[in-house]
């Protein structure tokens, strides 16, 4: 298993699908997994850590773990059939270790919760990471790109930011 972190939560502008992508803590290799809104919400809320009113899903599934004496040891993606992630999450209960399959992004929201490390399959890891090519500089642009994104520059040259921390007068 690949111990891995939590690199970002991405949307998609032009649709309701977000993205989680994982970092392997060891590599520079990344794992990206389509999510759902509210998934990408629970994940994101509890790594800002913004206080809600009232309990999220994922908030009660840690208040029923932890009532119960059930201790969440790990989560870990441990499969990908048919372009599918699957996970599950590894708890601990009296001795006795417990295997509960998930879907991966509700394991992460929960990981995130209660502090338990995210791991991936070297399986998994291997058919679908992305490592980023050595020797490419993302900062640097070609001559085209440059000429592709000047109109975007000269529109941002005019724009008029000092006035953006005063209150409207309207």
């Amino acid at each position: 298993m690949i111990q891995v972190e939590i690199e970002s939560v991405r949307m998609s502008l032009l649709s309701q699908h977000r993205l989680v992508v994982l970092k392997d803590i060891e590599k520079e290799r990344f794992l990206a997994i389509w999510i759902g809104p509210f998934e990408a919400d629970a994940i994101t809320i509890e790594l800002q850590g913004v206080q809600v009113a009232r309990p999220l899903t994922h908030d009660l599934l840690r208040s029923i773990i932890s009532s119960v004496g059930l201790h969440v040891n790990y989560v870990v993606v441990n499969d990908l059939r048919n372009e599918t992630f699957y996970a599950k999450i590894v708890m601990d209960f009296n001795g006795r270790t417990l295997e509960i399959d998930s879907r991966p992004s509700d394991a992460i929201a929960l990981a995130v919760r209660v502090a338990a490390p995210i791991y991936v399959a070297e399986s998994v890891m291997d058919e679908a990471a992305i490592t980023p090519e050595e020797g490419i500089d993302l900062t640097e642009l070609s001559e085209e790109d440059e000429s592709r994104l000047s109109v975007f520059s000269e529109f941002l040259e005019t724009l008029d930011l000092d006035d953006l921390d005063k209150p409207d007068d309207s």
